[in-house]
């Protein structure tokens, strides 16, 4: 399973849109971080992915934008718009400033979206996954791999793991060499004992306002 992740901006909204049908073929399950204050565009890419019958996980606690002080507007989305869609998880985004009773408490409030823990700086997972207790069978937990390396996850082997990793190095564009290796990750993911593998496409994991249209999703 390929778990792609994106920031909401506008045009990567537009291109997960686009690109539902491709996207349930496929099995590929997109990531989204919203960050843009209207979440009328999102509600339009999600409403087009459960029309294609595909999966999505949408992050309820942005760490960017403008949700990152404030996530209700998107807990509200999700039990409003798509209560009824157990295809569109929660995805609750695990970073250096929450505890473990954050953690659970949001889980906890979104236990009715399939919620997914997203790994991106999280400091004690060897607490949380004692709270997690027997819920850990069912779950899935996505691991960027620059913060939860091997010791990290292996607290989580219980659960379905996804392994994200950042491919693109950012550099001055004159640095840039003419081919450069981006990942192996999408032939080598088993062999780490994961279920599944992401990246950030081809605009990598550092935040900007602004930015390009990102590059065609991968094919596996």
């Amino acid at each position: 399973m390929y778990y792609p992740y994106f920031r909401g901006k506008q045009f990567e909204l537009i291109t997960i849109r686009e690109m539902a049908s491709l996207l349930a073929e496929k099995d590929f399950i997109p990531v989204i971080e919203p960050v843009r204050e209207s979440l009328s565009g999102l509600k339009k890419t999600l409403t087009a992915i459960c029309d294609a019958g595909g999966r999505a996980v949408v992050i309820v606690n942005p760490y960017h934008g403008d949700h990152q002080d404030d996530g209700a507007g998107i807990t509200d989305l999700l039990k409003e718009d798509f209560k009824d869609f157990d295809n569109i998880s929660a995805g609750v985004l695990l970073r250096t400033d929450m505890t473990v009773d954050a953690v659970m408490t949001c889980y906890g409030q979104h236990a009715a979206h399939n919620p997914v823990l997203v790994h991106a700086g999280f400091t004690a997972p060897k607490a949380l996954a004692a709270a997690l207790d027997d819920s850990m069978l069912g779950l899935t937990n996505v691991f960027v791999e620059d913060h939860a390396k091997l010791l990290y996850r292996k607290h989580f082997d219980q659960s379905t793991c996804i392994l994200v990793r950042d491919g693109f190095k950012r550099q001055r564009n004159a640095d840039y060499p003419e081919l450069e290796e981006f990942s192996d990750l999408h032939v080598t993911y088993g062999d780490l004992g994961m279920a599944g593998f992401g990246d950030f496409l081809m605009v990598g994991d550092a935040y900007t306002e602004g930015g390009v249209q990102p590059m065609p999703l991968r094919s596996t």
